[in-house]
C-alpha cells in the first residue's frame, strides 16, 4: 500500500492516542492529506483504565472510534495497521499493509510497561496500559476472588486475596484505592463467605513517597487516605522477584500472592529504523525544540515516546496527557509552518497541574500554587476527566455510572465474560547453553 497520490503533502501519523489526535485536529481544513495508522480502530482514555480493571466501567465507555471522531474532517483517513519500522531516508513507513510514503511523519506511538529487563516479573505480573490488559486484569481479580471463596482455610485463601501494586504513581494509587473500596464495600456482599479482613492490598514503591511528581502536601495526604482505607503502603522497598506465587522484596520481606499489578515504569514504543544513537533513557527518542527527531527534517516524535532534553527538562517532559496534547497541537502547527516556509515555534510546556483520585470523596489536586485535597478535589477530578472523554455518549454513560456507583456504593457488574489464564513461563532450552 502507498499513500493516495495527491497534489497535497502527505502527513502520516503513527498512533491514535492523545498526541496523535491533536496533530490530526490541527491539520483539519489545511491543504494536506492526513493518514493515521494504529493497531486499534479506537482511542483509549487511559486515565480511566483502572475503573475498567475493577469493573466500575465497561471498556466501551472509555474507547471511541477514531473514524467517527474525524468523520467530518475531509482530509483525514484512518487505517488499522501494525507498523514494523520506518525508513527516514526513503520517507517510508513499513507496515503489514505494505510501504506507506510520507512527506511528513509524526511518531506518536506512546509507551508500554517497563519491567526493567526482568523477564520473570514481565511474565507473571499484570500490566495495565491498554483495554485488553485492563480486561485481563479484571478477569484475573474476579477469578481469584471466586477461587478464594472455595478454599477452606485462611492460609489457602491468602494468595488469592493478596493484591500487590508495584509503583506508587497515579495509576498505582488510583488502583489501590479502587481495590480497597472493593474490599471495604463490595467483597462481603458478593462473597458472604469471605472476610474483608482477609483481603490485603499492598502499594509498593522504591521511592520514599507516593505520587512522586506531586507536592509533599499532596503526597502525604494521598498516603493518609490510603492507609485510612486499609492499604499497606510500603515505601523505599524494591522488588527482587516474583514467580507467580510469591513476590520477594530486597531486605527479606515477601508476600504470597497471585495478584501482582505492575505500574512501576514505562518505556517508549519506537518503530525500527530510528537511529539508536538518539534513544534516551526510558527508550524515548531525542527531539529538538519543535519535537523534530534529531538528524531529520520531516519526522516528528511527540508524547510519551519523545524526549526533549534541555537545561529546564534534563530528563525530558513527564509522560502525562497534557504534554502529549500540547506537543501534538504545536507539531501540527509547525508542520504547516514548514510547508509554508515560515519560522517554527519552539515547544513550551504549560503545566496545568496534576490530579489523582484515591476513591470515594478523596482526591489530590496540585494546580500550580493552589493545592487541596478531599471532596472538592474529587469533584474537580471527575469534571476534568468527564469533559476530556471523547464522545457525548461516553460522557453520559460514565456520568450515569459514577452517579449510580456513588449512590449504591456497589457499582459495576463484575461479570466474568471470558476466563483469563496466564501462559506458562517456557523453560529455558538447556541446549542453548551449549551453542558455539
Amino acid at each position: 500500500m502507498s499513500s493516495t497520490k495527491s497534489k497535497f503533502p502527505q502527513i502520516v501519523i503513527i498512533g491514535g492516542g492523545f498526541a496523535g489526535l491533536e496533530v490530526a485536529k490541527q491539520l483539519a481544513d489545511k491543504p494536506v492529506d492526513v493518514l493515521m495508522l494504529d493497531k486499534h480502530n479506537y482511542h483509549t482514555f487511559q486515565p480511566l483504565l483502572y475503573q475498567v480493571a475493577t469493573g466500575s466501567l465497561e471498556s466501551e465507555s472509555i474507547a471511541f472510534s477514531l473514524r467517527k471522531n474525524f468523520a467530518s474532517q475531509k482530509n483525514f483517513r484512518f487505517r488499522i495497521a501494525e507498523v514494523s519500522g520506518v525508513d527516514m531516508e526513503k520517507n517510508i513507513v513499513k507496515s503489514d499493509l505494505g510501504d506507506i510514503a510520507y512527506d511528513y511523519l509524526v511518531i506518536a506511538t506512546g509507551s508500554t510497561t517497563n519491567f526493567f529487563g526482568n523477564k520473570e516479573i514481565e511474565h507473571y505480573a499484570m500490566p495495565m496500559k491498554s483495554i485488553p490488559e485492563a480486561l485481563n486484569l479484571r478477569y484475573l481479580i474476579l477469578q481469584n476472588l471466586e477461587e478464594a471463596s472455595l478454599k477452606a482455610t485462611k492460609e489457602e485463601r491468602e494468595p488469592y486475596l493478596s493484591f500487590v501494586l508495584v509503583g506508587a504513581g497515579p495509576t498505582g494509587v488510583e488502583l489501590a484505592g479502587a481495590l480497597a473500596e472493593l474490599r471495604n464495600h463490595i467483597l462481603t456482599r458478593d462473597y458472604p463467605d469471605l472476610k474483608k479482613e482477609d483481603m490485603k492490598v499492598y502499594l509498593v514503591d522504591f521511592l520514599p513517597k507516593v505520587l512522586g511528581p506531586f507536592s509533599d502536601e499532596g503526597s502525604k495526604a494521598a498516603k493518609k487516605f490510603l492507609t485510612d482505607m486499609g492499604v499497606d503502603v510500603l515505601l523505599n522497598v524494591k522488588v527482587e522477584s516474583y514467580d507467580g506465587e510469591v513476590i520477594k522484596f530486597e531486605g527479606g520481606k515477601s508476600v504470597k500472592t497471585k495478584n501482582v499489578i505492575w505500574s512501576a515504569g514505562v518505556m517508549g514504543v519506537i518503530p525500527d529504523g530510528v537511529n539508536k544513537d538518539i534513544i534516551e533513557r526510558g527508550n524515548r527518542i531525542s527531539v529538538d525544540e519543535i519535537n523534530r527527531i534529531k538528524g531529520s527534517e520531516n519526522v516528528f516524535a511527540i508524547g510519551d515516546v519523545a524526549a526533549m532534553i534541555s537545561d529546564e527538562t534534563p530528563k525530558g517532559h513527564p509522560g502525562v496527557a497534557q504534554v502529549a496534547i500540547q506537543q501534538g497541537t504545536l507539531a501540527g502547527k509547525n508542520i504547516m509552518h514548514l510547508i509554508k516556509g515560515e519560522p517554527t515555534v519552539p515547544f513550551k510546556y504549560n503545566d496545568k497541574g496534576s490530579l489523582a483520585t484515591i476513591g470515594r470523596n478523596k482526591a489530590i489536586a496540585d494546580l500550580g500554587k493552589i493545592k487541596f485535597q478531599g471532596f472538592f478535589a474529587w469533584l474537580i477530578w471527575m469534571f476534568v476527566h468527564l469533559v476530556s472523554l471523547l464522545g457525548f455518549r461516553n460522557k453520559v454513560i460514565v456520568f450515569i455510572n459514577w452517579i449510580g456507583n456513588y449512590l449504591a456504593n456497589n457499582g459495576g457488574s463484575r461479570l466474568i465474560i471470558r476466563r483469563f489464564k496466564p501462559e506458562e513461563l517456557p523453560k529455558k532450552d538447556k541446549q542453548l547453553a551449549k551453542a558455539d
